[in-house]
């Protein structure tokens, strides 16, 4: 749909979306302090409950995906049933876990002060879904929800989404397009993320007396030694295929051969076919010294989002509308994984980092830039309404050059 067709100009969403950043700023302080760590379900469950509400409030059909050891997962339906499957329907998708245990806001007190809104949760992503509830709000104000919009709130992202990941894929697959509202990237959406890897290498070995018996024994740390150096060598910067083993633990004293020895090892991968290969070559894995014994766990738990022809299309008509809310949207990818990999991988559209701008994802630095509130609240509100997503385009355009690995 051209910018002139819009029922309202997108100037006119951009001065609604600056009157109402003061109760903006108030829900993204409200959701902040609502500590939501993923490893207390408690918690988490009275912040999807402020969500809930708060949806509700808007005309929202909310629907509580029950769990036992993690956070329910939210998911709330605005606008007309869609009469026309996946065409008609937009998914919203993000998180409301955080990895800040509960009582963080001691010592990381949720506050505004320096054109910045500080607080645990606030960039990695509860501004994105106050800005999500926000937009859909500015739209149902104006009578402009025309599509069945969904928004899906997980629980347990941070920590890899092990219950929600069914949820998300079968909700994406109802959908023409998936809008992520993870934090920007500097002033970008993201385009492209790499996916992700973890495996855990314990090595079991011979124990002896290290001055008595040396001979006798096989140490286990020794041989993960020779394995660390092995598996850092897969690591080929050239294909966007990175091996950090992070975490390494084995032995207990001086004067004993260790027995035992372990690391764990975090993989990122540009290409979805690297995948298979770097699960092969860890399962692969043998011990250099017979007495010693390996054991591999793990794998690839989210594909990479690679820079689709479909995603370009959504990122092409988030600029240009950006463009007309008077500021540049740049496009960039990033070394960290979301829920995005996985809705991106099963070939649906996927746009990413469309929530605040700011930065210190998972620091204590952590904050958002409240002059970019109302322009990328606004830009969502005008994406919501736009001309339907997903097309695919005849080329696809050169790559941004900026490109960092984050979170």
């Amino acid at each position: 749909m051209p910018v002139s067709n819009f029922p309202v100009p997108p100037r006119g969403l951009l001065a609604g979306a600056r009157r109402k950043q003061p109760e903006l700023i108030n829900l993204i302080e409200e959701l902040v302090r609502a500590e939501s760590p993923s490893d207390s379900k408690a918690a988490v469950d009275a912040c999807v409950a402020l969500v809930a509400a708060h949806a509700k409030g808007l005309g929202g059909r909310v629907k509580l995906h029950r769990q036992r050891a993690f956070g329910d997962v939210l998911e709330a339906r605005f606008g007309p049933r869609s009469k026309t499957g996946a065409a008609g329907r937009i998914l919203l998708l993000g998180h409301l876990d955080t990895v800040w245990p509960v009582g963080t806001l001691k010592t990381m007190p949720c506050r505004v002060g320096e054109g910045r809104h500080w607080g645990p949760g606030t960039f990695d992503m509860k501004a994105g879904a106050a800005m999500a509830l926000t937009a859909i709000e500015m739209l149902g104000e104006a009578g402009l929800v025309n599509r069945e919009i969904v928004l899906l709130l997980t629980s347990e992202e941070e920590i890899g989404s092990p219950v929600s990941l069914p949820i998300t894929e079968r909700l994406a697959q109802e959908c023409a397009a998936v809008y992520v509202l993870e934090p920007a990237l500097g002033p970008a959406y993201k385009t492209a993320r790499k996916g992700t890897g973890n495996w855990r290498i314990e090595v079991a070995g011979v124990a002896a007396h290290a001055g008595v018996d040396f001979e006798k024994g096989a140490s286990a740390i020794r041989e993960l030694a020779r394995v660390v150096e092995k598996v850092s060598g897969w690591t080929d910067l050239k294909r966007g295929l990175t091996v950090n083993v992070g975490v390494v633990g084995g032995g207990t004293k001086t004067n004993i051969i260790p027995e035992a020895a372990w690391a764990e090892v975090d993989v990122r991968i540009a290409r979805k076919a690297d995948g298979a290969r770097i699960e092969r070559k860890f399962a692969a894995l043998k011990a250099v010294d017979k007495r010693c014994e390996l054991t591999v766990k793990g794998g690839i738990n989210r594909p990479p989002m690679e820079r689709t022809r479909g995603t370009v299309r959504l990122y092409r008509e988030a600029r240009a509308m950006a463009a007309e809310l008077g500021f540049a949207l740049e496009e960039a990818s990033t070394g960290g994984a979301s829920d995005g990999n996985l809705t991106s991988a099963l070939g649906i559209p996927t746009l990413d980092g469309m929530g605040a701008v700011g930065e210190g994802a998972h620091a204590s630095h952590e904050s958002i830039l409240l002059e970019e509130l109302a322009p990328r609240t606004a830009l969502l509100a005008c994406l919501l309404m736009g001309k339907e997503p997903g097309g695919t385009p005849d080329t696809l355009p050169k790559r941004s050059s900026r490109s960092q690995t984050t979170l």
